[in-house]
This record gives structure tokens, sequence and C-alpha cells, in this order.
């Protein structure tokens, strides 16, 4: 038993005023941090809370413009709507649960309404300014880390609308830059989802007029096997093709929002397409069939949307509104999952029959698919069965406590977050991660030698393959993605040649045959120490040679450098501080309009003149990591 130190009284009770609880826990409110180096980094969701409250302007029929400029750090928003309620800007962007949207007669289909999004965003900048323009008057607020510093009104001759700028504060985000791509991929989306809408970002316009339709069409990096099919309907627009790329590539909206993760309303979609197909054709063709290669995407439009987290990357509402009335009850419209349902099927039966072109195309490729499935199954079937026997499959993956697949145990957002699988190489590496691991929450996988290379192989060798066949039954992603067991797919390998080129072949595994784990942020690569700078007193752990001269800097004389080549150098005590809640993690991205066909054929292809001069222009040798002093 612990014996307690420090007394526990009122003076401990504290209440954070204002929005400070969003400073001290950021995470609660935005997710992940980061540098700006992942679309799903802080900053770029701070950008998004802002123009959402512009994008749900426009869809209440006011503002047909937004203008977004950066300039550094700096973030500039001005839409034409109506403009915050003068009386209450201040309260609007500062105090928590206050906002317009708890009221659905002023916000009927708005992204957010929880009343934090702005207020998370002027928590966390270093500075935040707010200018709302209605009828002739003004009223404007700034504020400096949260806090209120100035504010006035006046008359002015701007038109109405609402003008936003601040700064994510260094503080809270470290160093961190805006990447043009993230920004200008989201604002496409936008436009995309708002026929009608112009947002004109750094001085470009974007202006969609043919919304998801022409998402998909810019974004297709293969050829469709047909014109792809555009319906619309009444709080729901859906494209749907078919291409001959492994895997599905749906990507899914609600009320403007990109939900990258899914949720019920992508889920309603998947099983809409197959319930659908297998009626027009009268058989009883497996889902999985019907849907390989499917590209495409989903947008509704909900009441109150209700999500997974509050950076609202997964729906998790199940009706597509619902009301509260007295007494506790509740008035409820159709399930997502019915709505969705009916009209697929009504809307995509017509479509087939008047174009009947297109019939025995789509067929072919169910066809196709389910010929090649029924193969490979058997394939992988006798081989876990050969593996089975001969006790393979325990001596390759040590499992965790809990993981996804896990019926039994109840999931908090926590608990998914961490749910991982480390995919080493080797027994030195494995047997490291193992003893440092979290058992509850980490698995390990120890590949033996290097996988094949899945761009020059058939899909039926890949599935004779031992080593991928087991790889595949340990995520659980034998006959559907969504049985995936573990959030985080995390490829660890030395950091020498050998281990890149490990990593590359399992890299284009996935990209081939399983993109959408690389698309939904499910692969990872862990970054490990290269050096360890140490004297007496201090272990510093290096990742790169700047961080190392840094650390012999400061640390001055009487250090000892060492540089690590493998897992397996690293002792496990050492180990633990590398793979815990801290751990260094570059996510895999694989942009919407990347063709995975032309990077798996410039990396893993033949070897071409550019992939020498890129090589050689990128290369860094083993000697400028090496230090004389070592």
């Amino acid at each position: 038993m612990v014996e307690a130190t420090v007394n526990y009284t009122d003076d401990n009770i504290r209440t954070l005023e204002g929005v400070k609880h969003i400073r001290m826990r950021p995470g609660m409110y935005i997710g992940r941090l980061g540098n700006g180096s992942n679309p799903g980094d802080g900053i770029y969701v701070l950008l998004k809370e802002i123009v959402d409250n512009s994008i749900d302007e426009f869809a209440m029929g006011f503002g047909k413009q937004i203008r977004i400029d950066i300039e550094g750090h700096k973030v500039t928003v001005r839409d034409y709507g109506r403009g915050i309620p003068l009386g209450s800007v201040v309260k609007a962007v500062s105090i928590l649960n206050t906002g317009g949207k708890f009221d659905d007669k002023a916000f009927q289909k708005s992204v957010g309404l929880n009343g934090v999004g702005t207020k998370a965003v002027n928590a966390l900048s270093s500075e935040f300014y707010v200018c709302s323009h209605r009828d002739g008057q003004c009223s404007w607020a700034r504020f400096v880390q949260g806090d209120l510093v100035d504010s006035g009104s006046s008359e002015t001759k701007e038109k109405n609308g609402t003008l936003v700028v601040f700064t994510p504060d260094e503080e809270i985000f470290g160093k961190y830059e805006f990447h043009d791509d993230y920004v200008e991929t989201l604002v496409r989306n936008y436009s995309y989802l708002k026929k009608g809408l112009t947002l004109n970002l750094n001085g470009t316009a974007y202006k969609s007029e043919n919304g998801l339709l022409d998402l998909v069409n810019e974004n297709m990096t293969e050829s469709p096997l047909y014109p792809p099919i555009h319906l619309e309907g009444e709080d729901i627009e859906i494209v749907l093709t078919h291409g001959n790329s492994y895997g599905e590539n749906i990507s899914s909206f609600v009320n403007g929002q990109n939900t990258r993760d899914g949720g019920t309303h992508l889920a309603a979609y998947r099983e809409a397409i197959a319930k659908t197909l297998k009626e027009f054709f009268k058989k009883n063709y497996a889902p999985e069939d019907c849907r390989q290669g499917v590209v495409g995407a989903i947008s509704i439009q909900i009441q109150e949307p209700q999500f997974e987290a509050q950076t609202k990357i997964k729906l998790s509402s199940t009706y597509m509104w619902e009301k509260q009335q007295g007494h506790g009850e509740v008035d409820r419209g159709p399930t997502i999952r019915s709505y969705v349902n009916d009209f697929v099927s009504r809307a995509l039966d017509n479509y087939l029959t008047i174009h009947k072109e297109i019939v025995p195309v789509i067929e072919d490729k169910i066809k196709s698919s389910q010929q090649e499935r029924e193969e490979i199954s058997g394939i992988q079937k006798k081989t876990r069965e050969r593996n089975k026997r001969a006790n393979v499959y325990n001596k390759k993956l040590r499992d965790c406590r809990f993981h996804l697949g896990d019926k039994r145990t109840p999931k908090t957002e926590e608990d998914i977050d961490r749910s991982s699988i480390f995919i080493t190489e080797g027994d030195s590496a494995s047997g490291t991660i193992t003893k440092a691991r979290n058992a509850n929450y980490q698995a390990v996988f120890s590949l033996r030698g290097k996988p094949i290379n899945c761009y020059k192989e058939s899909r039926k060798k890949v599935a004779e393959n031992e080593e991928l066949n087991l790889l595949i039954s340990a995520l659980g992603v034998e006959d559907d993605l969504a049985n995936l067991r573990y959030n985080n797919i995390i490829v660890a390998t030395d950091a020498d040649d050998d281990g890149m080129h490990i990593r590359m072949l399992v890299l284009t595994f996935f990209m081939k045959y399983y993109p959408d784990l690389i698309r939904r942020g499910h692969v990872h690569i862990l970054q490990t120490p290269l050096f360890r700078v140490r004297n007496k007193k201090v272990n510093r752990y290096c990742y790169s040679v700047e961080e190392k001269e840094e650390a012999v800097a400061e640390l001055k004389n009487g250090v000892e450098i060492t540089r690590f080549k493998g897992l397996g150098e690293i002792s496990y005590d050492e180990f633990v501080h590398f793979i815990g809640d801290s751990m260094r993690l570059d996510e895999v991205n694989l942009a919407e309009e990347e063709s995975i066909s032309d990077l798996m054929q410039f990396y893993m292809g033949d070897n071409t003149v550019e992939r020498q001069t890129f090589i050689r222009k990128n290369l860094r040798s083993e000697e400028e990591l090496e230090d004389v002093n070592i």
C-alpha cells in the first residue's frame, strides 16, 4: 500500500473558467495535436471548425462565397452569411455550450451541435479575432490564448457575415506548418458537397457544378469499368462505379463533414450496394463480390448528427433525426440504414433497368471476383489448416488481452485508439517488443525473412504465401475490413537496408490488396531511435542526426554515442519508452487522387532511370549516420 504524501483538501478542487479546460486537455476536443504533417492533425481541425460554421450558413441559404487565406501561421476566414447576433459575439466564441445550433430552427442540418468548435479554436490560438457584420453594424472581440483582451462595436459598410482570424498556439502545437495539399483537399471536398458555393483559397476559387460526381471523376486513379452512376434524392447523394483494383474506395460525408472512418451511413451504403445488386440479378452473390473494386461516395444530410468523437470522422447516429418530446418521449424519423437502403434499392434498380448496357459489365465483374475469391479462399484455408497443425500461428502472433474483435469487452474511445499490432522482422526484434509492450493493448506479429513482392506476384501466389496468409488471419480481415482486430497496424523494422526493404514489401501488400486500411489511417511506421547519447547522468535518445548533434552539444563533454542498427540491439527496458503512449508513429498516407498502381510501379516495379535518379537524390549513406566519435 502506498502511503499518501500530499494532503487532499478543498484547495485541491479547481474550477477551470471559460475555455481553460480546452487548453489543459486539447486532445479531448480536437483529437491529435501533431505538427501539420498529417491531414488529421489539430491545426486542420481548427480550420475545419471555423469553415464548418460558414458552410452551415450556406446550407441555411445565406452566403454563396467563403474566403480562406493562410499566411504562415495566420488563418483568415470570411463568410457572407447572416453574421453572429451582435450581442452574442463574445459568448459564441468563448463560453462552452453556447451557440445557435442547439436551436434547429436556426440551423437544421449542421455539422456540429455541441457548442464547442469555435471555442476550441479560440482557446488553442495564441491570437483570435472575430468580427460580425449585420445590417450596417458590427461587433468584434479580440482574445489571447482564450482570454478576452478587447471588444467593441461600431457602424460598418461591410456586407453581412462573419470574419475570423486566428493563429494556432505554438505552446500547444509546437513547431508546425500548414501543408497546402491538405488544405486544398479540404476545400475541394467542401465544394463538391455544396453545389453553388464558391470557396476562395489564397486567391484560387473552387466551385463544383456536379457535386459528388466531380469528386469521384477527379479523384479516379484508374479507368472505371462503366461511367459512374450519380443518383440524388432528398438528403442523400451517391456515386457508384467499379474498377479493377482490390478493395473498396468509398468516400463518405455527413452534412458536408468528411467522415474518414465512415460510420452508420457508410455501413448502410455498403450493405445497400450488395443487397440491391443481388436482388437485381436475382442471384445470391456474396456481398464482398458485389463490392470488390467499388469506387464511389455517399453524402447524407441529417438533423443533429452524433459522432464518435469531437473530431467528427465517424458517424454514430442511428436515425435521420430525433426530437425530444414531453414526458421523456423521443420522436424519431427513419433509421439511417432503412433510409439509405430504400433509396439505393429504388434509385439504383431504376438506373440499371434504363441503362441496360452496363448491366453485363457489372455482373461480369461480380462473377470474376467470386471466382477469384473462391479459389483464393480454398488456398488460404488449406494453408491455415496446415499451419494450425504445425502450431505455427501461435508462434507468429503474440496477441494482446484486448482487441477490437473481442466482443466481450466494452470498448471506450481510448481502448479503440490504443489497440495495436506490431509487425516485426525476426525473433530478436519481436522478442524485444514482446517484453516491452503493454500486453493489454499491444500484439506482436513476427515475420520470418522478407515477404514476397506482391506487386509482381499473382493473388494466388500471395494466398499461398505462409507469412502473408497468417498476417491476414491475425488482422482478421479475411472476409471484411469491418472485422479488423486492431486499430493501429504498426510496421516495426530495423533502420538498415534490409529493414527498409521489408517495410516496403509489407506496405506494397497493404497498398495492393487492402488499400482502405491505409486510407482510413490504420497503417503506421514505428520510428525508433537511431542514436543514444549519454553521460553519467542523462540518457538521450535521438531519431535523427540533427537530434544527435543537439544532444551532444547540450550534454557537452564525456558523452558516449551508440548507433542502433537493429531493434534487437535495444534492450527491452529501454524499448518500453519507445512504444508507450508517446511513441513516434508516422501514419502512412494515401491521398484519394494518388494512383496505387503508379506508386507501386515506381517503387516496386522494374528498375527505371526515374527511380535511380530519385534514389540518388534522396539517399543518405550509412557514413552520414555514423559519428566519428563512436
